[in-house]
């Protein structure tokens, strides 16, 4: 039981070394059949975990990548290239990435249903192509030679589920990494994964290549499995119908991925035991889908968060960050901004929604150093700067500025990673992620254990291995400003970091927010509606009504000003 807890991949190597050799010394030809078959399958809906499960992309098209791997397999052991089954295998996965990028780079500008019609058309173009074109060795009975030492059914078995645990590993390596990390954020929320310096575009065809690949290598299992294939093992019917029972299951996680292989397997053999027709197979899978959208999560999903839920409520608490000791910096007296170096400088930034002008010609300067406050009434366009200045926004004239260099021709990954970082009013921290690697992927750069600890223990955060679905809003906030910290970036832009916190909580973050500039050398914009909060963190404030600049200058004079009283606080009373 310690093996399996705290070792699983200890534990799954070994359950997959026993299933082998009882495999191979006991079953019949026809299960070890069936169990390769459902081994491949598992191989398929990796490449499903890969692209859908974990980048959020919607790919009808994985059973064309294994069509493509499966011919240059059949190809090589035709042309007799040289190294066997052992190269043509990954020869195979590497011709169906190329075919991966070049759908996945006409695709990127696609999201949802255009995308899904975009690789459904995909599909149905490659059924006609090999619909007509013979795989090699099809006309004379060609056989695929499977690799020297496993020629036989049972020993071809234990190759495949050694293929099939090697990109179990390969993908547990993916996800422990900053980049597995991302892929997740950019399924969670495009738009965050972007202000963390995340290329979505480039994301999103690194998982089309990598979930490509391993259908290319699940299409050449195969056909060392049969022998020889056609066309009809790989249709677009067929692709679909795996794509709803990965859906349903979520082969992103481990157990839904054997979960899928053994369906896809064996389901057709239980339809044909109580004389249920096979066609009717997909509309089982197609509503188990709709459930998936229904719930918002796949049965793997809902199983791991009602295991979370008992822990929370059970007898294992989660751990907390051990707090290391640090040097508390006090909260210091407003800075004079006047003789100061501009970290980021706005100039004249105007921003229209057809006939609204929701930013009129706004200046602002945040100097370096420096707590800047950014206040006024809901409506007056707060947010909207935050999004144009960080590149969010479709189009705006005027200028900005980081560290005196222009960054308006930059989209807003760039601008992130050029050091001008944003967090959002609408929470976007995915739960799919540890606390720890939330951190890592928000800071924008790799943090080894003790820099992520301190930063954790800084902000009064969980350990780093606590999943974030296990913590409250208020907390994800905090990590949210955490990991954007972490980064170390020229400016950060907070939009009402606040929010949703208690009376402690938010003298956390306010005292956090005023050691920003010392501790990580990060000049701070302020967008907060409490008052108090800005009087006591910021060096200026800037206040904003019907997207114009109406007063800057100290918290105290600007707060007092009778425009900003009446503007943002209501009319003065005498």
């Amino acid at each position: 039981m310690d093996i399996v807890v705290k070792r699983p991949v200890v534990a799954g190597v070994l359950g997959a070394a026993l299933l082998a050799a009882l495999v191979a010394g006991f079953a019949s030809s026809y299960l070890t059949f069936l169990l390769t078959g459902a081994a491949i399958t598992t191989v398929f809906m990796q490449s499903y975990g890969l692209i859908t499960g974990r980048a959020g992309v919607i790919s009808l098209c994985q059973l064309g990548f294994a069509a493509i791997g499966a011919w240059v397999v059949g190809w090589a052991n035709v042309a007799d290239v040289p190294g066997g089954f052992y190269a043509w295998l990954p020869l195979g996965g590497l011709a169906a990435t190329v075919a991966g990028l070049l759908i996945g780079l006409p695709a990127l500008r696609l999201r949802g249903v255009n995308l899904a019609v975009a690789t459904f058309a995909f599909a149905t173009a490659l059924d006609v192509v090999f619909g007509g074109l013979a795989f090699p060795g099809q006309d004379d009975f060609t056989f695929v030679r499977r690799p020297d030492g496993f020629t036989g059914d049972s020993g071809y078995f234990v190759f495949t589920l050694a293929v099939v645990t090697a990109i179990f590993l390969g993908l547990r390596a993916l996800d422990r990494s900053r980049v597995g990390g991302a892929l997740l954020e950019i399924r969670h929320s495009e738009r965050a994964a972007a202000a963390h310096g995340t290329s979505v575009a480039r994301g999103k065809l690194a998982a089309f290549a990598l979930s490509a690949f391993v259908a290319g290598v699940g299409g050449g299992l195969m056909a060392g499995q049969l022998g020889v294939v056609a066309a009809g093992n790989f249709t677009t019917f067929a692709s679909v119908s795996l794509f709803a029972i990965a859906l349903f299951v979520g082969t992103h996680n481990i157990e839904g991925a054997v979960a899928g292989g053994l369906m896809g397997a064996f389901f057709p053999l239980l339809l044909d035991a109580v004389g249920i027709p096979q066609d009717l197979a997909a509309l089982f899978f197609g509503v188990g889908a709709v459930q998936v959208l229904r719930l918002g999560g796949s049965q793997t999903d809902l199983l791991r968060a009602a295991r979370r839920r008992r822990r929370q409520t059970g007898d294992l608490p989660i751990p907390a960050a051990n707090p290391r000791p640090l040097v508390p910096l006090r909260l210091r007296a407003p800075l004079e901004c006047a003789d100061a170096t501009p970290a980021l400088e706005v100039r004249g930034l105007r921003v229209r929604f057809g006939a609204l002008t929701a930013l009129d010609g706004v200046d602002l300067v945040v100097p370096k150093g420096h707590v800047v406050g950014l206040v006024g009434p809901n409506g007056a366009g707060k947010s909207t700067l935050i999004n144009a200045v960080t590149g969010f926004a479709d189009h705006y004239d005027g200028a900005v500025l980081l560290n005196g260099e222009p960054v308006d021709a930059l989209p807003a990954h760039r601008r992130a990673r050029a050091g001008l970082r944003r967090s959002f009013q609408q929470l976007r921290v995915p739960e799919a992620l540890t606390v720890g690697m939330y951190l890592q992927v928000a800071a924008g750069r790799t943090l080894d254990a003790t820099d992520v600890d301190e930063q954790l223990a800084l902000f009064e955060l969980p350990a780093a291995d606590v999943p974030i679905a296990c913590v409250d809003v208020a907390t994800r906030r905090l990590l949210e400003v955490a990991g954007l910290t972490a980064g170390r970036p020229a400016v950060l832009l907070l939009d009402e970091p606040a929010a949703g916190h208690s009376g402690a909580e938010t003298e956390l973050v306010q005292r956090r927010v005023a050691e920003v500039p010392e501790r990580f050398d990060t000049a701070v914009l302020l967008v907060e509606h409490d008052i108090e909060l800005v009087r006591a963190t910021c060096d200026s404030v800037v206040v904003l009504d019907f997207g114009r600049v109406i007063a800057v200058g100290p918290p105290d004079d600007v707060l007092a000003d009778p425009a900003v009283v009446a503007a943002y606080l209501g009319s003065a009373t005498p």
